[in-house]
Parts: C-alpha cells; sequence; structure tokens
C-alpha cells in the first residue's frame, strides 16, 4: 500500500505556532502525529514540540502498529512533558493534545489513539466512516444531550478540557484496541481545533469529492478556515494520509 501525506501548519492571528507535527516511516509502518499546546509563555510550544518527537523516537526504536505501541508511545509523550513541567516554573502549566496514527502499510491496517480536541477522521468514498470524541466538556455534554453535535463548534468555553497531556495521574488517552482495516481510497484526516472548529463535516466530505489530491484537499479546507477566521484566530494544522494500493 501507497501513503501520501500532506500537511500544513499555521500560526493565525496568534504570535506562536504552538501546534507541532512530524511523521516517520520504515518499510512497513508509517506512524504520524499531530499535537496541540497549551500553558502560557512558550509552554505550549515546547508541550507540542516534545510530544511529538517523543512518539516519533518510540516509533523509531519499536515500530509496533498497534495498540500497546500506540498506549506506550502516548505514556513516554506524557512522562517527558510532566518531567519537563518539573524543570522550570513557566513549564509548569504547560499541556497537549495529540492524535497519532500508525499504518502498516504492509499488511494493510491503520491504529491510532488520542487525548484532547486534536481529531482524527477516516474518510471511505468520500464520507466519514469514523471520527475521534473530544476528550472536552462540551463534548460530555453532547454525549448527555445537553447540546446538540451541531452546536459545539460555536459554544462558548469549547476549549475546556478533560484530559491532555501533561496531566500527570489522570493521563487516560482513548486507543482503539484493535487494528482498523484500511481500502484503497482511504483518506485519514488528523487536525487540531483551529482548524476543524471553521470547517464542518459535510464540508470536508464535499471538498473531498471534488479534489484531485490530498494538497489539493488541504488548500480547499484551508480556504473555509480562512473564510470564517476570527480576528484572534487560533493556530491550525491539519495532516493528511490518503491510501492507495500499489500497482504492481
Amino acid at each position: 500500500m501507497e501513503l501520501q501525506i500532506a500537511v500544513l501548519s499555521r500560526t493565525g492571528a496568534r504570535p506562536v505556532n504552538e501546534d507541532a507535527y512530524g511523521c516517520w516511516s520504515n518499510d512497513g509502518t508509517c506512524c504520524c502525529v499531530l499535537s496541540d499546546g497549551a500553558g502560557g509563555h512558550t509552554g505550549g510550544e515546547v508541550a507540542s514540540k516534545l510530544a511529538v518527537k517523543e512518539v516519533l523516537e518510540w516509533f523509531q526504536q519499536t515500530p509496533a502498529c498497534d495498540a500497546d505501541g500506540i498506549a506506550a508511545a502516548l505514556r513516554r509523550a506524557n512522562a517527558a512533558i510532566v518531567g519537563a513541567q518539573r524543570q522550570a516554573p513557566e513549564f509548569a502549566r504547560m499541556r497537549a493534545t495529540i492524535v497519532v496514527l500508525a499504518v502498516d502499510s504492509e499488511h494493510g491496517a491503520a491504529i491510532w489513539g488520542h487525548i484532547g480536541d486534536t481529531r482524527l477522521y477516516c474518510f471511505r468514498g468520500q464520507r466519514i466512516i469514523w471520527q475521534t470524541r473530544d476528550h472536552s466538556v462540551l463534548q460530555s455534554m453532547v454525549d448527555a444531550g445537553y447540546l446538540h453535535s451541531g452546536d459545539l463548534r460555536g459554544a462558548p468555553q469549547r476549549n475546556l478540557l478533560l484530559a491532555a497531556l501533561g496531566d500527570g495521574a489522570t493521563f487516560e488517552p482513548t486507543i482503539e484496541a484493535t487494528a482498523f482495516p484500511v481500502h484503497d481510497g482511504d483518506v485519514f484526516l488528523l487536525c487540531t481545533d483551529g482548524f476543524w472548529e471553521h470547517v464542518d463535516e459535510p464540508q470536508m466530505e464535499l471538498a473531498l469529492a471534488a479534489a484531485t489530491s490530498a494538497e489539493a484537499w488541504l488548500r480547499q479546507l484551508e480556504g473555509q478556515v480562512a473564510a470564517h477566521a476570527s480576528a484572534d484566530q487560533d493556530n491550525y494544522s491539519a495532516l493528511v494520509v490518503a491510501c492507495r494500493e500499489q500497482v504492481r
């Protein structure tokens, strides 16, 4: 299986880009990571970069495309951020959301895990067949029936999280228990909240149906972000992994 990867990461109207991303691959496994940091002056930028670095280093040392591998990589990232919090007072409150996708291109399987509100979507036939669930107060209200899912993007306190990297003892990521069988044409989208806040799911599907490549799709979606961005637009980042069967 061949993987086509495209990525964008913009500062928006903020002084610093606290989003970070990275990819690593060998002959059979590809790992992609996207993280959004928070926590005061320089803290968010440090947290997200540290999280991505630790996850990719783990996969370089142990390229396991399974739930245990994702869990171990996320534990390593969390431990690194907790350790850094203790090194300097300005980092004491830094946190990061993260999503990790590992694809076994040899066997056509994928596994992922996340914590916070950085999301993963899986598209098949230009339709969303999977979406991660945010670890946020508002998502819990949606799940309980107190808020409609369509109102989540514009609701006050949308960014109030229930879990993130750096939470120490309360660290509880969500990890898919079993490998996901990847089909020819499947597309994964990893994106931070500054991105998905301005692009709803029907828009994602329509743009994907019209796009000729992963890069073209991202450009169309970024146009949606720009059209709806506010004066204090957050950093926004997205990473696409498009899966294609190899022609032999």
